[in-house]
């Protein structure tokens, strides 16, 4: 419910958009990784991103739920959502932000490099981030490919002491989005 509320606040703070200005998925990929060499790899994924992008603007905005990333190890999801993401306080991260320079009719089937710009929300902080990101047209669709990293201390996400060696407060985070 808190989803569904949440995805139609992003289409209405969008104001009017007629269909072919805007482009969304609600399964989109995001992986992150915090692995250190010579320990276990900390790496979770999750389809279930929801992204908005108004074509006409360049305004994008996304959301996932927190507890959607899974985990290789079960034991090592329940850690992270329970010690770490604390995803019952905090559900959900969210970005909002605008692509510079973006032009639809700009876009082919060859990946262009855009910057994005924004707020990215997680652990309850905000914090401005810039995306590099490569984007492409595939038929009528918006592919956006991203990779970037976060520092967990930016966003109050505290790493116990004991598993500190074995966990990178440096995260990498990818995203592979196709819009509709």
């Amino acid at each position: 419910m808190k989803r569904a509320l949440f995805v139609f606040a992003l289409f209405l703070s969008f104001g009017s958009l007629s269909a072919q200005s805007k482009k969304v998925t609600k399964t989109g990929e995001i992986t992150f990784e915090a692995s250190v060499p010579a320990f276990e790899e900390v790496k979770a994924n999750s389809r279930n991103a929801t992204f908005v992008l108004n074509t006409d603007t360049g305004e994008i905005a996304s959301l996932i739920l927190v507890k959607s990333f899974r985990f290789k190890i079960a034991l090592m999801e329940e850690h992270f959502n329970e010690n770490y993401i604390e995803s019952d306080r905090y559900p959900k991260a969210t970005f909002k932000g605008k692509i510079d320079n973006f032009k639809l009719s700009a876009l082919s089937e060859s990946a262009k490099d855009f910057a994005i710009r924004g707020k990215l929300e997680l652990h309850g902080k905000t914090k401005d981030v810039i995306i590099p990101a490569k984007i492409q047209k595939s038929g009528e669709d918006i592919v956006i490919n991203a990779a970037f990293n976060v520092n967990v201390d930016d966003f109050g996400i505290d790493i116990p002491s004991i598993v500190s060696k074995k966990v990178s407060k440096n995260v990498n985070i990818t995203i592979n989005s196709t819009l509709k």
